[in-house]
């Protein structure tokens, strides 16, 4: 009998298969009768995943849990930053349009690469734009994700949260320092989530428990740590802004206690680091005071630390000391906005002290504060005779630094010289002023530059009274070029 032939070669493979799938399944009802164990064991792996999963989980620390959480969500994609695919803490724009977390693209650029990312596009302009819409985005997705997670019931992250219960607890009696330092390397740790961050400083009160501390009776340890936790708040990119003014808000709901704790760790700070950080929390009451209230806070003890923050400025000042110059004529320039405090601080001798930092070598950024603070107490009979005094030292230094302060530092420089030289006419100014080297040259470079018709007008009469030669022409400052005289 000849052997039986499939006449197609497709069925004869769909019957081994069948075959074999024949003998699979009868040989899991084998097992799955002989070994009573088989079942529970399946309905172990298949069925209760989801509870061991939990049970596991319970053992995790904080980022493992988080991580596991993800894991049973979908993240929209346009929530991952395209350099690190996390989602972003911190969202901002480049100038190609592309939106990056601050952190990644931060690294990108300090690597030197002039290039966007994901276009490959070379950029113009290195600016990185704040993402507020998808943040919020972000936050209310998350802030909607966590709600159905029983750790998230309390509203604050647990390590914050508890850092926070110390902090209150300490202010009952109890030492606040330790709680405010780890309070300050919680919120600056690149670590933790910008979003507990944030919703410590809002939700939490965090700012309304720290301000009370600076207020309070504290040893001038603890304040010191307040203040660290203060300017972290202030000065971080991660806090945002809404934060920052409830933080402001909280400093200037009693601002005479504010400042004079302030004053207290300017005077007698354990370090430069902590009266720089203490000016810097000066800086910003003094951001959102008014004129009236900056009159107010001014007191001669406050003006006299300033003066005494800034300190002598050479050629072996540190990089700290640098700081310290930048915060208190930062402060200066915030409080000379009322000239009623100008007076002030000249008898306090903030223009030797701002003399001193023209003398030296620093940033233009600097330079241009110390001119600013210079015209305004150029505005005051006490501010002109400091500026006049000792052979008119502090004019000679405002024009060797007039063409090198940007725009508004010269026409700050400008300012200064009008008004001692030309509309008060001070003997003594108009003739260190007049020996000067190139103070024709630097008046005729600024009158040139685009500067504002106020100071172009002060600058032609002061040119009518600093004559030049006969031939009207002078050499071009640090040129060969020659310059004709405008009249």
């Amino acid at each position: 009998m000849p052997p039986l032939r499939c006449p197609n070669p497709n069925a004869s493979l769909s019957l081994s298969l069948s075959l074999s799938l024949s003998l699979s399944l009868s040989l899991l009802r084998l097992l799955y009768w002989s070994a009573p164990s088989l079942p529970s064991l399946l309905s172990c792996v298949f069925v209760t995943e989801k509870s061991s999963y939990r049970k596991r989980r319970e053992g995790m620390g904080r980022k493992e849990a988080r991580l596991g959480q993800a894991l049973q969500v979908t993240i929209p994609s346009y929530f991952r930053c395209p350099i690190s695919l996390d989602v972003m803490r911190s969202p901002v724009s480049l100038c190609t349009g592309v939106t990056y977390d601050r952190a990644s693209i931060q690294r990108w650029l300090d690597s030197g690469n002039t290039t966007c990312p994901a276009t490959m596009l070379p950029l113009p302009s290195t600016d990185l734009v704040p993402n507020l819409t998808l943040q919020r985005l972000i936050r209310l997705w998350s802030s909607a994700y966590a709600s159905c997670s029983p750790s998230s019931a309390v509203g604050e992250a647990p390590v914050a949260g508890e850092i926070l219960r110390d902090l209150r607890f300490s202010a009952s009696g109890g030492d606040p320092v330790p709680p405010l330092r780890k309070l300050a390397e919680f919120l600056s740790s690149d670590e933790e989530d910008e979003f507990d961050k944030n919703n410590l400083v809002n939700a939490g009160g965090c700012a309304s428990v720290v301000v009370s501390v600076l207020h309070g009776d504290a040893v001038s340890e603890a304040k010191e740590a307040a203040i660290t936790v203060l300017i972290v708040i202030l000065t971080l990119d991660s806090i945002e802004e809404s934060n920052k003014k409830i933080t402001i808000s909280e400093l200037t709901s009693d601002v005479r206690r504010s400042v004079s704790a302030l004053t207290r760790v300017l005077r007698g700070g354990s370090s430069l680091e902590s009266r720089v950080d203490a000016a810097r929390v000066l800086d910003s009451i003094i951001a959102a005071a008014d004129a009236e209230c900056k009159f107010r806070i001014s007191e001669e003890e406050l003006v006299q630390e300033l003066v005494r923050l800034i300190g002598p400025s050479d050629e072996k000042a540190t990089a700290m000391d640098q700081r310290a110059i930048e915060a208190g004529l930062a402060c200066m320039v915030g409080l000379s906005a009322s000239r009623r405090i100008m007076p002030l601080m000249a008898r306090a001798g903030a223009v030797a002290a701002v003399t001193r930092v023209l003398g030296a070598e620093s940033a233009a950024a600097t330079v241009e504060k110390a001119l600013r603070v210079m015209e305004a107490a150029s505005g005051c009979a006490e501010g002109r005779a400091s500026i006049c005094e000792d052979g008119a030292a502090a004019a000679m230094a405002v024009v060797r630094r007039m063409v090198k302060a940007g725009k508004a530092g010269a026409e700050a420089a400008v300012a200064v010289l009008w008004r001692v030289c030309h509309r008060f006419r001070d003997r003594r100014a108009v003739e260190a002023v007049a020996a000067a080297e190139g103070v024709v040259t630097k008046l005729l470079l600024l009158m040139q530059s685009g500067c504002s018709p106020a100071a172009r007008q002060m600058a032609a009469d002061l040119l009518k009274i600093f004559r030049v030669s006969s031939k009207s022409c002078i050499t071009g400052y640090d040129t060969k070029t020659t310059h004709i005289m405008p009249f």
